[in-house]
């Protein structure tokens, strides 16, 4: 099985990067709930450590969600699947290592904003992290 090729299918790749900021900004609140639930289970001790709680939930759920269901909350709001480019689902290894790039990508604001121009202008919209593991983000259903 292959993915679509973007020339010839570019349905399945139109609005992918617009989609993507979507399932971000849900994962995002997603992310916080988590923390949130996290910082009260733990009394709020954990408070002092926030950031490595927030990066820990954030890389838990990506990596649960995407080994699991080929896509995070946002991205099923958002109609989206990831894919590797060979067009199976990735495996659990892959989706730790994606999640953790994810957030390690957050935390260097050039290799974050390296991966927003590459989503832009990939035949895939693959960002820097899709285009290290060979991933990509594409409509589950095309129009």
């Amino acid at each position: 099985m292959t993915l679509p090729d973007p020339e010839l299918q570019p349905e399945f790749y139109a609005d992918v990067p617009l989609k993507r900021v979507g399932a971000w900004a849900i994962d995002l609140v997603v992310t916080l709930a988590i923390t949130l639930v996290g910082l009260v289970m733990t009394l709020f001790v954990s408070i002092f450590f926030l950031p490595v709680l927030f990066a820990t939930a954030s890389i838990a759920y990506r990596t649960i969600m995407l080994a699991r269901f080929g896509a995070t909350l946002g991205m099923m709001a958002t109609a989206l699947k990831w894919r590797r480019l060979d067009g199976r689902t990735p495996d659990v290894m892959t989706a730790f290592w994606y999640s953790a790039m994810h957030a390690g990508m957050w935390t260097v604001l050039p290799l974050q904003a390296a991966s927003m121009v590459m989503i832009l202008l990939t035949p895939y919209r693959q960002g820097l992290h899709d285009f290290v593991l060979n991933t990509t983000m594409m409509h589950r259903i095309a129009p």
